[in-house]
């Protein structure tokens, strides 16, 4: 039988849980379009994926743009953050969109949390708007446009995280 890791997760050092549901997140996510619309204009999104991808889906219909690309970086391992890893750049065309410094692009992510992949698409994308939907205090600094902020010691569960499942009363010992 393996033997669990004895340093606690991410999630279980953060504390606060903040459940989102799908309704929250798109009011969200549209409520940051309105913040982005009167920034603008951009000529593409980015989606930092995988939590990207969803806001900049919405950001990206609601702002009616249609070049939408990835920068594909890995931090964490499922609830483990780790090193950070750039599994796949921007494409050769949607930096020349940017003049190769992102002036223009527009940047979306579900959440900065510590600021390391902030940081790290920052040194790519220098002059591109880098918006989020949450932020936590050490992310905060490196993001221009965000709508919620939480506390550094909160856990999101995002509607993509979460299956909603049968809960007994608490007459019958539910906690």
């Amino acid at each position: 039988m393996a033997e669990r890791n004895s340093e606690p997760s991410v999630q279980e050092r953060a504390g606060r849980p903040f459940p989102v549901s799908w309704d929250q997140f798109h009011r969200d996510c549209r409520a940051l379009t309105w913040r982005l619309n009167e920034v603008g204009p951009f000529q593409a999104v980015i989606a930092i994926t995988r939590g990207g991808l969803v806001p900049a889906a919405i950001v990206a219909r609601e702002l009616g743009l249609r070049v939408i690309d990835t920068v594909c970086v890995a931090s964490y391992d499922h609830d483990k953050q780790g090193d950070l890893k750039v599994l796949k750049g921007i494409s050769e065309q949607t930096a020349k969109l940017g003049g190769g410094t992102g002036k223009g692009l527009l940047i979306v992510d579900d959440l900065v949390d510590t600021g390391k992949t902030g940081r790290l698409v920052r040194q790519l994308l220098p002059d591109a708007h880098f918006a989020t939907v949450y932020a936590k205090p050490k992310g905060r600094p490196l993001v221009d446009t965000y709508i919620t902020e939480v506390s550094q010691d909160t856990w999101i569960y995002f509607p993509w995280d979460t299956a909603l499942s049968f809960q007994p009363p608490i007459r019958d010992g539910a906690a």
